[in-house]
């Protein structure tokens, strides 16, 4: 069995642990569908894509160990990177607030993911990208769900 494996089989686990524990959400008398019904479906969700990584790491050859110097930081690069990332952005959400935080998390993360090179193109499409996804979610929550995200006191200090 390959790494993939017993990663799947892990997930697997969690997420039988985490619909176990939906059982357990209360029940509110205010709403229109039970409280647990999109934990569930977000979990059977998350339960098929598992065992679909499940069945394709099992068809697939063992990948060996790891065996040159510094192979896990090489590995993992990108994976360290965005962790990196989302924590700096969770840090500073209280100042940069939604918007302008989003907006730099996506454009670093599309950077550090990208091509190597920093040319103006690339730069600028990732610019885009990340103004029309925050955008987008930002309105999508502002005004088809009515959830008010943070605003962060840089923006305030500006209103």
């Amino acid at each position: 069995m390959t790494r993939d494996s017993y990663v799947a089989l892990f997930l697997l686990a969690l997420c039988g642990v985490f619909f176990h524990a939906s059982f357990e959400i209360e029940v509110t008398n205010y709403g229109t569908i039970q409280s647990s019904l999109w934990p569930r479906v977000i979990l059977t969700a998350l339960t098929a894509m598992s065992a679909l990584f499940l069945v394709t790491s099992l068809r697939r050859p063992d990948d060996g160990p790891v065996v040159a110097a510094g192979g896990f930081f090489r590995r993992y690069r990108n994976a360290l990177w965005i962790f990196a990332l989302f924590f700096a952005f969770v840090a500073t959400l209280p100042v940069l607030g939604m918007l302008i935080g989003g907006f730099l998390f996506v454009f670093l993360a599309l950077s550090a993911l990208g091509p190597a090179r920093l040319a103006v193109r690339p730069l600028a499409i990732h610019g885009a990208i990340a103004a029309l996804a925050v955008g987008l979610m930002w309105a999508i929550f502002t005004f088809g769900l009515r959830v008010i995200l943070p605003e962060g006191e840089l923006l305030r200090g500006l209103v």
